[in-house]
């Protein structure tokens, strides 16, 4: 599927166009004639992991299937299958010491449509306070749900990382609106993670009068130790923190598609009641299959498994990458390397001599919650000479030739462009 002109006779809406990272997808099918992922490509600008174990460092294997029964194939419930609500609830109460019930758990069909639902019910005296550099899905979730947002900066002059409280600077507003940061926790796309005292700090913040959170954990697994803002939530069902999770990520089936938000039972309540008429539950074989994914000991040996896989990946990436003089900004969590270019080149020019090599990255410009929604080629991002590497799906034994690939090519386009100049 590629991206199409809507005629004039659409009934839809015009104003949709798809996430960044589609745009990079559409262009590197044009440029290379295959779809990324296709054999002998190279999905730098994917953010999916690997669908395999990790045996590398002791990974369970991956169920290979789950049984349906004649229940199965009802209406599932609007809210999530009572065994995968609980079976959530054991997982944050084991490893985060909290105290949650089924009740303060709703699934939904993967990360994003629990994001997405959260905000389109966000009332409108509410302003979202979300990072510069972010997951691109963010800009056009907060764009067509109406939300009111304001970006934090986010410059290598404060490492990509700003403090908590310029998420709850109240500089401007009047003392009706109240404050709700969207952060994804280790970050997406710069690997950052806000942990122990500064992720408690966050947390007490959120939970003040007027302001909330909701906190995008996908990449929970991805930090040493793994990470969660619940760990530190005071009084849930008082407050208005939402987390955000999935079996995308950690649990590595992206392909499943669940997810879930954790809140207070008041807000769970409502988002159930839409999903009795605007989604209509989530397919029961999708659930029981996250059921298996989190069995205790096989989840035991899956987050040690993912720590250690992906903290050796990173390093190893990113000091190659130093060494070919790039500038790293990169935290330790998550799966991506968010880099700077020498100065002069930007990362249009870098993905367009990757497209012929079969290659893509992420622009950071894709991640700008500052750019115009509609994509406007006049807008001068502040980030075009930045830009998102994912060894996410990355076997180990590409490493080699990623590196000297990347390192053609990078070498490839100084020269051209110390031509030219």
């Amino acid at each position: 599927m590629t991206q199409t002109n809507k005629s004039s006779n659409s009934f839809l809406l015009d104003d949709v166009p798809p996430m960044g990272i589609y745009e990079t997808l559409y262009a590197f099918k044009d440029a290379y004639g295959q779809f990324m992922g296709a054999a002998g490509t190279h999905p730098w600008s994917q953010g999916f992991p690997l669908t395999t174990p990790l045996e590398k460092f002791n990974g369970p294997e991956l169920p290979p299937s789950v049984d349906v029964t004649w229940e199965d194939r009802f209406y599932p419930k609007a809210w999530g299958h009572p065994l995968l609500r609980e079976t959530i609830v054991d997982y944050y109460n084991t490893y985060y010491g909290s105290n949650i019930t089924p009740d303060n758990v709703m699934i939904f069909a993967g990360g994003r449509p629990g994001i997405y639902t959260v905000l389109s019910f966000l009332r409108k005296d509410i302003q979202v306070r979300i990072g510069n550099v972010e997951w691109p899905a963010y800009l056009d979730i907060l764009t067509q749900t109406n939300t009111d947002w304001k970006t934090v900066t986010m410059t290598p002059e404060n490492n990509f990382h700003p403090g908590n409280a310029e998420y709850f600077d109240r500089g401007g507003l009047n003392h009706k609106t109240s404050l709700f940061p969207v952060i994804s926790n280790p970050s997406n796309p710069t690997g950052h993670a806000r942990a122990g005292d500064e992720l408690r700090e966050l947390m007490q913040m959120a939970e003040e009068p007027q302001n909330g959170i909701l906190l995008d954990e996908a990449y929970e697994m991805y930090h040493s130790p793994s990470v969660s803002g619940l760990q530190y939530v005071n009084d849930l069902d008082s407050s208005n923190v939402f987390l955000s999770g999935a079996c995308t990520k950690g649990l590595q089936c992206p392909g499943i598609r669940i997810g879930w938000i954790i809140a207070s039972k008041e807000n769970i309540q409502t988002l159930s009641n839409f999903s009795s008429f605007g989604m209509g539950g989530v397919s029961h074989p999708s659930q029981l299959y996250a059921v298996e994914l989190f069995k205790p000991d096989r989840v035991a040996l899956q987050r040690k498994a993912i720590e250690k896989h992906y903290n050796w990946q990173r390093q190893r990436y990113g000091e190659a990458f130093e060494k070919m003089g790039l500038k790293v900004f990169t935290g330790n969590g998550g799966f991506y390397h968010w880099m700077q270019l020498p100065e002069g080149l930007n990362c249009d020019d870098l993905n367009k001599r990757l497209y012929k090599r079969g290659a893509a990255i992420l622009a950071g410009r894709d991640c700008d919650m500052g750019r115009p929604h509609s994509k406007d080629p006049a807008y001068e991002s502040p980030y075009l000479n930045m830009f998102r590497f994912s060894f996410g799906p990355l076997l180990p034994e590409t490493f080699e030739s990623d590196i000297q690939l990347m390192t053609e090519v990078l070498e490839e386009y100084k020269m051209e462009s110390s031509l030219v100049e």
